[in-house]
């Protein structure tokens, strides 16, 4: 289910928003910066600094994780069940290795999120639909750079 090809825009994906419900039907989006495809079928989350989202992952289990490459305008909607991994929880190392090599010392994980992932559809950018003989992935690309006002990378002579 979590191709190369999704394994890959979340690899370029900075951040990834997840989405959470709590009891009352109240939604909640939090943008998550620590947070990796753990295997085929499961995405992992560190909770860092999300009490709302583990509070309402505890209360309704049902979420929905997006992340998109802000310069190339395309992603991935990921819906799933999660559930909460505490430090004290026997699969918590597990299920923690890959967030825990990203954050090194920098952050304290105070538990896992894992989303077992039900369905993955693309997210696209308007324009690929509306304007597609003038819309490639280079000229988002240029458009994005634009907007942002960066710069592409010089690369370095071998």
């Amino acid at each position: 289910m979590l191709t190369d090809a999704v394994r890959e825009a979340a690899h370029r994906s900075v951040l990834c928003w997840l989405a959470t419900v709590d009891a009352e039907g109240q939604p909640n989006v939090s943008p998550k910066e620590v947070w990796a495809i753990a295997d085929d079928q499961h995405v992992v989350v560190a909770h860092i600094a999300s009490p709302i989202s583990a509070r309402n992952i505890a209360q309704q289990p049902q979420v929905c994780l997006s992340f998109v490459d802000v310069f190339v305008q395309k992603g991935f909607k990921l819906l799933g069940r999660a559930r909460e991994l505490r430090a004290t929880d026997p699969e918590f190392a597990t299920w923690a290795k890959p967030l825990l090599a990203m954050v090194g010392q920098r952050f304290t994980i105070h538990s896992v999120l894992v989303i077992h992932v039900k369905s993955v559809s693309a997210i696209v950018a308007p324009s690929y639909r509306f304007y597609p003989d003038d819309t490639t992935e280079a000229s988002q690309v240029v458009s994005g750079m634009r907007a942002y006002k960066v710069q592409p990378a010089k690369q370095e002579n071998p």
